[in-house]
């Protein structure tokens, strides 16, 4: 692609794009912005929240925008039932536990990623709800590059670059 062809490009599915964007809720405070490097991702692969992949499709470099992302569409709607106590004795934890603490639980279901919300004397309080799941979001987006991806990027699903295994979507990709 070159550069006159990559201007005139736009984002779809198999596209690597860079961002710079600012993520903010609805009283406007913001919750995580790209600082100085672009954010790159692999359009069409869920490596952003569906609301904001669809809001990029058709997007060219230069293309700067705002757009409200309903909560279904970002981390989905709040779930009391992914709220649950556990007695404190079936839990094994010996070690120092706080609330806001991220753990990692094996369930008959599988493991499942959740956070501390509560700690008593005889029970600990989680919840497997993503933290920012019933919140609408809105981002201020410029679209900065936009290249095909490789055939290895599109087999793996994204870039898997700088990312520290912290995404929970595989097995520690760095």
């Amino acid at each position: 692609m070159t550069e006159s062809t990559a201007a005139q490009a736009t984002v779809g599915k198999d596209c690597v794009v860079g961002i710079h964007y600012k993520l903010t809720n609805p009283e406007g405070i913001i919750l995580d912005q790209s600082d100085g490097e672009p954010l790159e991702y692999l359009q069409g692969h869920h490596n952003l929240i569906i609301g904001l992949e669809e809001a990029m499709e058709g997007r060219k470099v230069g293309d700067k925008f705002k757009v409200t992302i309903p909560a279904e569409k970002a981390y989905g709607k709040y779930d009391p039932k992914s709220r649950f106590s556990v007695k404190r004795e079936d839990m094994g934890l010996e070690n120092q536990v706080a609330v806001g603490m991220p753990v990692r639980l094996t369930t008959d279901n599988g493991i499942i990623f959740a956070h501390i919300v509560e700690i008593s004397a005889d029970k600990i309080v989680f919840d497997s709800n993503h933290h920012l799941a019933g919140v609408d979001l809105t981002f201020d987006v410029e679209v900065v590059s936009l290249r095909p991806a490789t055939k290895e990027e599109i087999a793996n699903g994204g870039l898997h670059t700088g990312c520290g295994g912290n995404c929970h979507s595989c097995s520690g990709c760095c």
